[in-house]
């Protein structure tokens, strides 16, 4: 599916990246949560892929596609994008199989991701949120304390008892911040999984960030007992 439309809001996400959400103009665009699209400015042949940020439930409720946009692929920059409300893009879409599986069964789903790549877990788990069939856990790593996108959603979902949460900042933090610090470890993973006899057996965990991330994190949960099988991955 190709449809061109109208940018409707941009928002601020963290220090580098802008949650951009495209008005649908009343068009049924239907996609599975964690799914991409390819984006570029109308009449452009270059589109680069933008993984859609919210739960396909929510975007049919607000009528807009919501994007989480580094900076360096936007208007700061001079290229690819402009970011402000009015300008026309080009859609392509939906592509991926990065997806939560539609199931009938009860299982923890664990999403880790870093930095920008939660914005396809954060469509997932407000998708698994919204089936309420699952026991959610998010371990969320970024390297400041500003660069965390969705956080005070976030901190509210976990005050809610809706999700556990964990954040953690991989550099120099101020004394303000009350979360983890460091890079995602063993002990991290290991507080998140279910079970303590056979850790990780019915956790079914989602990877999305960059390729550090990607690669290490699977490493981690296999030695924790993940099965590979149930262990899902997507670059950022």
């Amino acid at each position: 599916m190709l449809v061109t439309l109208p940018i409707r809001d941009v928002l601020p996400g963290t220090a580098r990246a802008r949650i951009v959400r495209l008005d649908l103009q009343s068009r049924h665009f239907p996609y599975r949560a964690g799914q991409a699209v390819l984006i570029g400015a109308h009449g452009s042949d270059k589109r680069r892929p933008y993984s859609i940020a919210e739960a396909p439930e929510h975007a049919a409720t607000t009528g807009c596609l919501e994007l989480l946009v580094g900076l360096g692929d936007g208007s700061a920059s001079g290229s690819h994008l402009t970011l402000t409300p009015g300008t026309l893009v080009d859609v392509e879409g939906p592509h991926g199989r990065f997806i939560v599986p539609e199931t009938s069964e009860r299982q923890r789903l664990l999403f880790i991701a870093g930095g920008t790549g939660i914005a396809p877990l954060r469509s997932m788990f407000k998708h698994a949120l919204a089936t309420g069939r699952h026991q959610i856990a998010v371990l969320y790593s970024a390297r400041t304390p500003d660069e965390f996108a969705f956080a005070p959603e976030l901190r509210e979902l976990a005050a809610s008892g809706q999700i556990a949460l964990r954040m953690t900042a991989t550099r120099e933090a101020d004394p303000s911040w009350r979360d983890g610090r460091g890079r995602i470890g063993p002990e991290h993973l290991a507080s998140l999984l279910d079970g303590h006899e056979t850790p990780g057996r019915n956790t079914l965990c989602f990877v999305c960030g960059p390729r550090s991330l990607v690669d290490d994190i699977p490493v981690l949960l296999q030695t924790l007992g993940v099965a590979r099988e149930r262990i899902r991955m997507e670059e950022w």
